[in-house]
């Protein structure tokens, strides 16, 4: 499956986090927010971004290639002192987010910036598949490359989830983690995404508009994937797309060197990364942990809702919270001076580790992995989407996994399982589960999703009456948006969807996809 609009959108509905957009302070004048609901439309689409030069060209840095066995990738150093290595957003962005900010840690830190395997000017070596697994890898070869003993690792955004990961794998390499804007990776009920509440309608609807007219330019001048991004970037950014991820306003030079220099995923990185990332879930994995933890958020960060910190918090006990209160996804950016100040603060009262602390984690940890392996979400999520994927779950199911699952990802691919190896009764009262979450039943989107299921379910069943009924609500919540199914060739936009299935019953779709 990919997600709910096109995989060329995939940066508009924030499932990537790309570096927040800092705005230059001019002469002490009020900087715009997202809180003060300006509406800004950008009436002509803008293919000529400005020319404009990276960061890192104006920085005093020391820059070198480096080998991690397989690839080489492009690091960063300035200062000295106590090691911190910076992990970018995305899946998918790039170092030059933390620039120029991260500048400001050189007086008491060795700050290390890198880009990704196959991101930014890393090399883009797949191997057998970009995963998480070798992100960490890759970030262990390069602190033994860097000849460093112990680092504080520094995740933001996605770069969090891949710092959780890697403390998991590698403890003994860890001073301090520090968890910026992180990505919680858990599998849990969660408040829905705030990113769509400060944008209005007209806004919305230029963005819409725009990526239209992008399309129709790149295809007419046959732009590169890249080429397209930048300006697909720009102007949604242009036209209100800023608010998801920023506190303040940025200005075009930001705007700019975002577009040219923040993301830039190789082929095939989104896609592995996705099926990767979606196998995780850390909850409870740190129960033990003896590695000191600093989760810093911003209280405007709308990518979640304000249920998160809390939820990554609890998952990390004995972790300190701090809360940036005019901040959003990147505090570093929005509010330096304290969380340079915090960051320092943090740095100078690490303790020392013991090392039978680590061995009692990890200790824990083969328990806590055997457990979850022996869940039934764990098998759903480490489990494909084709034909034989589906077969091996619809072979275990049992009635009592709809007892256990809560996340929408589990049971919506239980429900397509079912239903691919023809067992639609069950598969209905997996997406009768599905559309009665209380989370989902706040996601007009995925709660639409989910009632469109049911009325294929019963039409299947020969139950037309009933399904009928269904698709009649999905088509008055008048919900677009787009979900994709590549398994079965089927591309549901929930409430036009179900205006055609009023008209023609759902009919069987094969499962083309193989493992």
């Amino acid at each position: 499956m990919t997600s709910k609009n096109s995989v060329l959108c995939l940066v508009m509905l924030g499932l990537i986090s790309m570096g927040s957009l800092s705005q230059e302070k001019s002469g002490g004048a009020k900087r715009e927010t997202v809180l003060d609901r300006v509406v800004y439309i950008e009436k002509n689409m803008i293919v000529d971004i400005p020319k404009i030069s990276r960061l890192c060209d104006q920085l005093d840095l020391k820059k070198q290639r480096i080998n991690v066995g397989d690839c080489e990738l492009y690091c960063e150093q300035e200062g000295k002192k106590i090691p911190i290595v910076l992990l970018h957003g995305g899946p998918g962005a790039t170092h030059h987010g933390f620039h120029p900010s991260f500048s400001m840690a050189k007086s008491f830190a060795q700050v290390i910036y890198y880009d990704q395997r196959g991101t930014g000017i890393s090399g883009y070596c797949r191997g057998s598949g970009y995963s998480v697994d070798q992100a960490a890898d890759d970030l262990e070869n390069l602190r033994k490359a860097l000849k460093i003993d112990k680092w504080i690792v520094l995740g933001h955004s996605y770069g969090g989830l891949l710092a959780q990961y890697y403390s998991l794998r590698y403890p003994e390499s860890l001073r301090g983690l520090v968890l910026v804007g992180a990505s919680e990776g858990m599998h849990v009920q969660m408040e829905p995404t705030r990113q769509y509440d400060y944008i209005s309608k007209e806004e919305l609807q230029r963005m819409r508009e725009v990526s239209a007219e992008v399309q129709k330019y790149a295809k007419e001048k046959n732009l590169s994937e890249e080429q397209f991004m930048e300006i697909f970037v720009y102007n949604r950014h242009l036209n209100g797309d800023w608010k998801r991820q920023n506190f303040y306003r940025p200005s075009v030079e930001s705007l700019a060197r975002m577009a040219r220099y923040e993301w830039k995923p190789g082929p095939d990185f989104r896609n592995d990364m996705g099926q990767s990332i979606n196998k995780i879930d850390l909850e409870g994995a740190f129960q033990q942990c003896p590695i000191p933890t600093m989760i810093l958020e911003g209280r405007w960060d709308l990518t979640w809702n304000t249920d998160k910190p809390e939820i990554l918090h609890k998952n990390h006990p004995g972790s300190q919270l701090v809360m940036f209160e005019r901040s959003s996804h990147s505090p570093f950016d929005d509010e330096p001076e304290r969380f340079f100040q915090v960051l320092r603060d943090f740095t100078k009262g690490l303790p020392k580790i013991s090392s039978s602390d680590i061995s009692a984690w990890k200790a824990y940890l083969l328990t806590w992995k055997k457990k979850q392996e022996e869940s039934p979400a764990y098998l759903l999520r480490a489990t494909g989407n084709g034909h034989s994927s589906y077969e091996k779950i619809s072979k275990m199911y049992s009635k009592l996994w709809l007892e256990q699952l809560n996340d929408f990802g589990s049971i919506l691919r239980l429900g397509m399982a079912l239903y691919d190896w023809e067992r639609y009764e069950e598969a209905l009262g997996a997406f009768q589960k599905l559309a009665g979450l209380e989370d989902v039943e706040k996601d007009k989107f995925n709660y639409a999703l989910a009632l469109v299921w049911q009325g294929q379910m019963l039409d299947l069943l020969g139950k037309r009456e009933e399904a009928v009924s269904i698709y009649k609500k999905v088509v008055d919540m008048n919900i677009t948006g787009q979900q994709q199914h590549d398994q079965f060739g089927l591309v549901i936009s929930p409430s036009p969807y179900a205006a055609e299935r009023l008209k023609v019953p759902f009919k069987r779709i094969e499962n083309k996809m193989k493992d």
